[in-house]
């Protein structure tokens, strides 16, 4: 059982997801920068700085979700939002690396960008790996309480100051009266 009022969420994954977004809104603006400097003086296949730029936009869509989802999942303590950023940050890295090594023109500045992005991931993986062990050493447990006709489910975290005043009686009234108030197949968690 988890310590009385202890948050497992990780506030260094938290101060990197926020610095990271930061980061990506520049490192964004000055790609698009560098790709009009590219387009305008280097020699760069049409084709090549349209499927970049069309990579960027789609980097821009998995970065912005990569970070909503492992900020969402780290300050509400939940595994499934956590795992999804944690899993977003393998084709991040990827593209990082694309824009690292693999686009026509490389400039050392897009390099320094991107290997510090790589530097960010990195870290967020093995702090975001630590704070999905967390969440997952103290599991939540399903309380059943069925009312009348209606069965509900509810998610009650042991680890929470209120349940220690309640003895098993007590959450099976309530759980009486907040069943008899509730749709078939609502899901809540008391907190």
């Amino acid at each position: 059982m988890a310590p009385r009022n202890r948050q497992l969420s990780s506030t260094p994954l938290e101060i990197l997801l926020f610095l990271n977004g930061w980061y990506y809104a520049t490192y964004f603006l000055l790609e698009i920068f560098m790709f009009v400097y590219k387009g305008l003086l280097l020699p760069y296949p049409s084709a090549n700085l349209a499927l970049d730029l069309v990579m960027l936009f789609l980097y821009l869509g998995i970065e912005v979700t990569r970070i909503f989802f492992g900020s969402k999942g780290n300050l509400c303590q939940r595994k499934v939002p956590l795992a999804i950023s944690l899993a977003l940050t393998f084709p991040a890295a990827v593209m990082a690396a694309y824009y690292l090594l693999l686009q026509t023109y490389a400039l050392r500045l897009e390099a320094i960008l991107n290997a510090i992005l790589l530097l960010f991931y990195a870290v967020e993986l093995l702090l975001g790996i630590l704070t999905l062990a967390a969440f997952s050493r103290y599991p939540l447990v399903n309380v059943f309480a069925i009312s009348g006709k209606k069965p509900c489910v509810f998610l009650v975290d042991f680890s929470t100051p209120w349940f220690e005043k309640f003895e098993d009686t007590s959450i099976v009234k309530i759980s009486e009266r907040l069943c008899a108030s509730l749709k078939r197949g609502t899901k809540i968690r008391i907190m």
